[in-house]
């Protein structure tokens, strides 16, 4: 592949000095994976029980009216179908 400004091809590296490249460069990576992980998990605010328990029988609370409102669109279609289609 040429660059644009030029024709020539670009140099490549000796496929000795490529091979040393990635296996220094994989576990530096691991490894700075695992720090940024650690040190985000350091700031994540986590809740208390009051907290915890609120918001939990929130999400209980909407997912139970959340079902019942499908059930019954459900059950109206299905008997509005009846009714056409006797």
């Amino acid at each position: 592949m040429t660059t644009p400004t030029t024709n020539q091809e670009p140099l490549n590296k000796e496929p000795s000095a490529i091979k040393e490249d990635s296996e220094i460069k994989e576990p530096q990576k691991k490894k700075n994976f695992l720090t940024a992980t650690y040190d985000e998990l350091k700031l994540v605010v986590w809740p208390n029980k009051q907290q915890l328990f609120s918001e939990s029988v929130a999400v209980i609370i909407m997912v139970f009216f959340s079902a019942a409102a499908i059930a019954s669109v459900s059950r109206f279609y299905a008997w509005a179908a009846t009714q056409i289609f006797r």
